[in-house]
């Protein structure tokens, strides 16, 4: 059978279709298209009209393909305020926007970081969407009036598609208003945030038919008028641990992109003091496991690296830089998660400022501010890892590296040097595996527990091996 993913990434959005079977998994990539922030004088907002073109647009070539379902994911947090009628009130804001931090002193006047933590398990980060939404609420009153119903990106979509309200659990799971043991929306906090709590959708679990797509959809794409839209793993993380091809347990997960999110699989969260101090998170997965994570800063240092070069004229082949890279010796690193990194801007200019602030050497070439990159995303990962395995008491034997980042071999090797660990990368292409292979379970193609639908993934798509190299190489 023949499934169709739309995974929008923090960069990229793509629509890909799979056929599945009980013997194997494969996959086409039939449309990519790029998304980002565009500035406005009242701050950063997703291109949402282009993000839904290109969609229909993707999804118009898969008319011949017989789809049985279509499965959304995108990245966490962001969301759109639409009327009753369905119309949007406003493009939604990027995660990236600086507003969020006056939505944090609203919410902490509220809430204190104890109890929020208790509640939703979920690390502090400025734009989780309660802190996004109390920004709305105080200053944009009149708007939030005026709305009827609060939809994350993918339930966004979903809407588009089949005209079914419906909030998927893994991505509500990251907006600090779920809480976790329950699975129910936190009707007091919302209230309080100064958000009517009828504006959120019921909360529904990943596999779930919402319905067929929209007559104006059928017609737009030339889909069969009996595809249905089908909620997967929205949130792209907890899609992407879905195609972990292991089976075996302490095994560290990385879904390596824009962000690194480094974590565990465990049946029931962990609300320890010790957890929230840690800054670590609890967020729904697939069959109802709980993904234990750090989300911290990724390949975005690179990529917005990439981009001043490029509007600079400096063109340069990352790959090329990246070989060059691997020649340089570790010298320099930096907090990932530094402030300073976090919105669009002179990425090169912040690193080499940060190197001067802490008396260590600047990089001053694009090859040395790259090494700089990956060894700061390495030594961020080990402090990870030694945080999580004391708060977990598991002790990690082996690391699987899924998403766009498994391809970057030199990170990768480090990664098992430093950590003195087996790595193993791949699939690139995790969470619309991942999304796909959800659809494949609620249509009754795959059965049986994730286990083996994992072992499956193992078997379709290779995998590479990084063994650790002797501590002391260059």
């Amino acid at each position: 059978m023949s499934f169709a993913a739309v995974d929008l990434g923090a960069s990229s959005g793509r629509v890909i279709v799979g056929t599945i079977s009980s013997e194997k998994i494969a996959y086409e990539e039939v449309h990519r298209f790029g998304n980002g922030p565009i500035a406005r004088s009242d701050g950063l907002y997703w291109d949402i009209e282009a993000l839904r073109q290109n969609v229909i647009q993707g999804l118009g070539k898969l008319a011949e393909k017989n789809i049985v379902s279509i499965g959304v994911d995108s990245w966490a947090v962001d969301y759109a305020l639409v009327d009753a009628e369905g119309e949007l009130l406003r493009a939604p804001h990027h995660y990236r926007d600086e507003r969020n931090l006056r939505g944090v002193v609203v919410v902490e006047n509220l809430i204190s970081a104890q109890d929020l933590y208790k509640s939703s398990g979920l690390q502090f980060l400025p734009f989780n969407t309660v802190y996004q939404l109390a920004v709305d609420a105080s200053e944009q009153s009149a708007l939030v009036a005026s709305a009827d119903a609060v939809l994350l990106i993918p339930d966004l979509f979903n809407y588009w598609l089949c005209g079914v309200k419906a909030t998927e659990r893994t991505n509500a799971s990251t907006t600090g208003l779920l809480d976790l043991l329950s699975g129910h929306w936190n009707r007091e906090l919302i209230e309080q945030i100064g958000i009517p709590p009828t504006m959120f959708p019921k909360v529904v679990a990943e596999g779930t038919y919402l319905g067929e797509i929209l007559s104006e959809i059928q017609q737009t794409t030339g889909l069969n008028s009996n595809t249905q839209v089908v909620t997967v793993g929205s949130h792209d993380t907890a899609s992407a641990f879905v195609a972990v091809p292991s089976t075996q347990e302490n095994s560290l997960i990385i879904s390596s992109g824009t962000w690194s999110l480094l974590g565990v699989e465990l049946k029931e969260p962990i609300f320890t003091e010790a957890a929230r101090e840690a800054n670590f998170t609890n967020e729904g997965g697939v069959d109802g496991r709980i993904r234990f994570l750090k989300n911290v800063t990724g390949l975005w240092l690179l990529q917005e690296c990439s981009r001043l070069w490029r509007q600079t004229g400096k063109i340069f082949q990352i790959d090329a830089l990246i070989g060059a890279a691997s020649l340089l010796p570790k010298r320099t690193v930096v907090d990932v998660d530094d402030p300073r990194f976090v919105s669009p801007g002179d990425m090169p200019g912040n690193i080499q400022q940060v190197c001067l602030e802490t008396n260590q050497w600047v990089p001053q070439t694009e090859a040395e501010i790259v090494r700089v990159i990956f060894d700061s995303l390495v030594e961020k990962y080990v402090e990870v890892i030694g945080e999580l395995e004391q708060l977990t008491n598991v002790r990690v034997e082996r690391i699987h590296i899924v998403g766009g980042g498994s391809q970057n071999e030199l990170l990768n090797q480090l990664i098992a040097d430093s950590t003195q660990l087996d790595v193993f990368a791949g699939p690139v292409e995790a969470t619309a595996i991942g999304n796909l292979v959800v659809q494949a379970r609620a249509a009754g193609v795959l059965t049986g527990s994730l286990e083996s639908a994992r072992a499956l993934i193992a078997k379709s798509f290779p995998i590479k091996h990084f063994s650790p190299k002797l501590i002391g190489h260059k």
